[in-house]
């Protein structure tokens, strides 16, 4: 080795080691320990107590708006089925027709509902034809009754006249007289068969009466079922659905799967739904007009009305749905359109807000911790609903209260302390 290079590898070692005593001599002093940490609050000279800064309690109308999702719906929406098998003759509607109420939509064909109906209506005839019958033999009973009440009348005269003429000897023969009681009798007993002829033929009658009353029952029922061949719209509305053509063969659902004839929604009117968080629910006024804002049309505000309220939490999601109606005379909203609400939160009364860093949460724990006559106290409390730069606060706190700015378990209670007004709440 040359004297050159020892010369270079000496300097190289001096440089290394002075570096690593000067490494060790400055990480002496950074771990050095700090004898004045205050996390919580300044520290003064022994036997002076801690300055805490502080703000104040502020009572104010809680009036913050959420902004919900929400859905649009029909407020009338009707799958039509057949009630009876049938083809389909005419369809005179498709999807997006617009219908009125009453209007024909199908009209079905079903042979053997036609032919019940042709033999309810001949049999209704057949039933009249039979008691007009029997009311004109209740006539001629009757006529028969009358014709052999005036012969008895006539009859019964003659013999009475005969019989005072009997009691003078040798005016009236006897057997004239006895013909004439004879006579009488006979008139009487026709006249009992006469009326008992009338009751019979008044009793058939009645039994017609109730056969013809049967067979218009039928023939009315059997017209009914016919009409559920011609089907009507139930509402204004539109057709949104469509799934038979004329010669299709269609009968009553048979379940949730099976597909509808048509589908009439009444879209002039409309239903929002929307599920309100339970923090929220005080806030919700029968009657209030609340906005909301579809993707359809940006920037554009529309209104709803608050008609139902359940008045009653969902389990799993803990929301209660709540319903609007509003009106799309315009027909620009669509029922599956999912709008933004915006609602309001207010309370019954004003509520206590404080900063949100004054509100300290432990394992077991949510408090604030107030400052009265020198003393820290903590104060169990309930978060509520945030306003701006402050938060809601439900406990035993007054409006006035001063509590530390900075909650924290580190500041315990029972402790006295100098408090320091901070940035007033706002």
């Amino acid at each position: 080795m040359t004297p050159k290079q020892i010369m270079v590898k000496t300097g190289i070692v001096a440089v290394a080691v002075v570096s690593l005593f000067w490494s060790i001599m400055t990480s002496g002093v950074q771990k050095a320990p700090r004898s004045d940490s205050r996390p919580a609050a300044a520290k003064t000279g022994p036997g002076q107590a801690t300055t805490v800064p502080v703000t104040t309690v502020v009572s104010q109308e809680l009036n913050r708006p959420i902004r919900l999702p929400g859905e649009l719906q029909a407020f009338q929406d009707v799958a039509l089925y057949p009630k009876i098998q049938g083809f389909v003759e005419w369809i005179g509607v498709d999807r997006g027709s617009w219908v009125k109420r009453g209007q024909p939509l199908v009209r079905m064909r079903a042979p053997e509902v036609e032919a019940q109906r042709s033999s309810a209506d001949a049999k209704v005839q057949v039933s009249h034809a039979r008691l007009l019958e029997a009311q004109a033999r209740v006539l001629s009973a009757r006529q028969q009754t009358l014709e052999a009440e005036a012969k008895l009348a006539s009859d019964d005269a003659t013999y009475r006249r005969l019989k005072a003429a009997a009691a003078t000897p040798g005016v009236v023969a006897g057997n004239d007289l006895e013909v004439a009681q004879k006579t009488v009798e006979a008139n009487q007993a026709r006249v009992r068969v006469t009326e008992e002829n009338e009751k019979a033929a008044q009793a058939q009658v009645r039994s017609l009466e109730e056969d013809e009353k049967a067979a218009t029952e039928t023939a009315r029922s059997a017209r009914e079922i016919e009409s559920y061949l011609h089907i009507a719209a139930p509402f204004d509305g539109v057709i949104t659905e469509r799934n038979v053509h004329t010669g299709s063969l269609v009968g009553p659902s048979s379940g949730p799967a099976s597909p509808a004839m048509l589908r009439i929604q009444q879209v002039s009117k409309l239903r929002l739904t929307i599920p309100v968080p339970e923090i929220a629910i005080a806030g919700v006024k029968q009657g209030a007009k609340l906005n909301f804002t579809v993707l359809a049309f940006p920037g554009e505000i529309f209104a709803g009305v608050v008609e139902r309220i359940e008045h009653a939490l969902e389990p799993r999601t803990r929301t209660m749905p709540v319903e609007l109606d509003v009106d799309n005379r315009s027909g620009r909203l669509a029922p599956g359109m999912f709008p933004e609400v915006t609602l309001p939160v207010r309370r019954s009364r004003p509520s206590l807000f404080v900063p949100p860093s004054a509100v300290a949460t432990t394992t077991e724990r949510v408090f604030v911790v107030r400052i009265r006559r020198g003393m820290t106290e903590w104060i169990d409390v309930v978060r509520g609903m945030s306003m701006g730069d402050l938060i809601e606060v439900f406990g035993n706190l007054q409006p006035g209260d001063q509590v530390a700015v900075r909650g924290t378990d580190e500041l315990r209670a029972g402790i006295r302390v100098i408090a320091k007004q901070a940035t007033a709440a706002r």
